[in-house]
């Protein structure tokens, strides 16, 4: 099984200008695509990333303004996290502060420095000072010097009533391997490790289930290269018990989904096709990009959706 880190994260928010708005403007990534819920075409479906939408920098957001607020709690991701240059928290803290975002001073996991803060709709975002190597490069952005920009996915966290049962799948299922641990929190890790492979393991038995809603994630995604070692994948979670959907065409990559023990929802990308398929490079995320099935329908889509300058 390849499975070599972080895909992407899909959360859910209300409002689509405030959330490109923080995103772009304010945390400086890149709005590398612009489309719809392939499932939900009254919906935008908002990608972020750094500049050429790679795999483990990649951000996405179901934009439903209807929805109640979700509550945090076990079976849900807990936190995400990205990468960021050692000694760039101070800038950010600044920055965040300048904007209206509440971060409280930064902490440290694991020898690291880590800045807590949370997004329009509650989202737990994190940035972490790393010394670790990390050769993603940040998306340009006049207010944010290259050496301070966040430069791609650090980790994620789950908070789970078991942990047990959720590292068997990451080890036994996913080839993940425990890299350290202390007091409630246990960090795995894949193949050469590094920002963009770790997942965290908060066990909290005492907090209440958790509940899917705004400010929440939906899903939680792993890399793997192409359809062949994806196939692989399939086979083996079906053979071990899990229910995997069919595989599902993202335009931008193929998706099989599943459920672990504790309840957060994971899915299997494929690295390819990406995502200059249907617009080019220079171009990302400028004009609203819909599946084949749904152009027929352009006039009526576009004109349900808010405007997004």
């Amino acid at each position: 099984m390849h499975l070599p880190g972080l895909h992407h994260i899909t959360a859910i928010a209300s409002d689509a200008k405030r959330n490109v708005d923080f995103y772009t403007r304010v945390l400086g990534l890149r709005l590398v695509k612009k489309t719809v819920n392939f499932d939900d075409p009254s919906a935008y479906h908002l990608y972020y990333g750094d500049q050429a939408a790679s795999p483990g920098t990649l951000l996405t957001f179901f934009l439903w303004d209807d929805l109640p607020r979700g509550r945090a709690g076990s079976g849900l991701t807990s936190a995400i996290a990205w990468s960021v240059p050692a000694g760039a928290l101070g800038f950010w803290r600044e920055r965040l502060r300048a904007q209206g975002v509440a971060a409280d001073a930064p902490l440290t996991r694991h020898g690291e420095k880590v800045l807590a803060f949370t997004d329009p709709d509650g989202l737990p975002l994190e940035l972490v000072a790393t010394n670790e190597s990390d050769p993603r490069i940040p998306a340009p952005h006049p207010e944010v010097p290259p050496e301070k920009g966040l430069r791609g996915f650090h980790s994620v966290t789950l908070t789970v009533g078991v942990e047990e049962r959720t590292a068997a799948v990451l080890t036994q299922d996913m080839g993940y391997r425990l890299l350290a641990r202390k007091e409630k929190r246990a960090r795995y890790t894949i193949g050469d490790g590094g920002p963009g492979t770790y997942v965290d393991l908060l066990t909290a038995p005492p907090l209440p289930r958790g509940r899917s809603g705004l400010g929440t994630v939906h899903h939680v995604a792993f890399r793997t290269p192409d359809d062949a070692s994806q196939q692989q994948v399939h086979t083996a979670l079906i053979a071990r018990g899990f229910n995997v959907s069919p595989v599902m065409d993202r335009c931008y990559f193929r998706s099989i989904y599943y459920r672990e023990p504790n309840g957060v929802l994971f899915e299997i990308a494929t690295d390819g096709p990406g995502f200059t398929v249907d617009e080019p490079l220079a171009e990302l995320g400028r004009h609203l990009q819909l599946p084949p099935w749904y152009e027929p329908n352009r006039a009526a889509i576009e004109a349900h959706l808010p405007r997004l300058d």
